[in-house]
């Protein structure tokens, strides 16, 4: 059984690399945390956070009887109170899932894990972490590889790009960095991976 776990922290902006570095915390046997996943998944499936929804912003079902994202966002996003009380109680049920997922881990003996989270350094999340890294890459880089990835035209990476927060914010907020100006995938991986294996050599020492 392993005694420690290291958690990493992964933020940074859209099309950054973030996705290329976990592919790496899974090969080194570490365990991935995709907080949208987990939010979603909680929003699909736990009663407590759906009470919790509708509580506070009135009926939200479909005709599923599932919790509409679309009725929900059509609330919150033209109204800066009520866009602050779903991100609390997103964050509350997010956190709590987060901290049963990494005591799971630490139970099966897994030495590495990663918290994936745009806003991770906003939330308690941070708390939950041995080290947080910032992966950034130059805009129009990062414009190139969304255009590629979903398809859009490159005006509309552009406003996906500017309305992030900038790389200084992530950079400051964090432990670590790593910069992304490959242009090879390959070679941000190998990158991704060493430092990886530097931190983990630092907290098994």
């Amino acid at each position: 059984m392993v005694k420690q776990m290291t958690v990493l922290g992964i933020t940074g902006p859209t099309g950054a690399g973030k996705t290329t570095l976990l592919k790496e915390v899974e090969k080194l046997g570490g365990a991935v945390i995709d907080c949208d996943a987990v939010y979603h998944d909680l929003l699909e499936r736990d009663g407590a956070l759906q009470h919790s929804l509708e509580k506070t912003f009135g009926p939200l079902r479909d005709e599923r009887g599932a919790i509409d994202r679309k009725k929900l966002g059509t609330i919150v996003f033209g109204d800066p109170e009520k866009l602050r009380q779903l991100n609390i109680i997103a964050q509350t049920a997010t956190v709590r899932r987060t901290q049963e997922l990494l005591e799971g881990y630490r139970r099966k003996g897994i030495a590495l894990a990663a918290i994936d989270a745009i806003a991770l350094l906003e939330s308690p999340l941070a708390k939950l972490c041995d080290v947080t890294l910032a992966v950034v890459a130059p805009a129009e880089i990062r414009v190139k590889r969304i255009m590629d990835r979903e398809g859009i035209t490159e005006e509309y990476a552009w406003l996906r790009v500017k309305a992030q927060k900038s790389d200084e914010y992530f950079v400051k907020g964090c432990d670590r960095t790593l910069v992304n100006d490959c242009e090879q995938v390959e070679e941000f991986a190998l990158q991704a991976k060493a430092l990886v294996e530097s931190i983990l050599q630092e907290h098994i020492q």
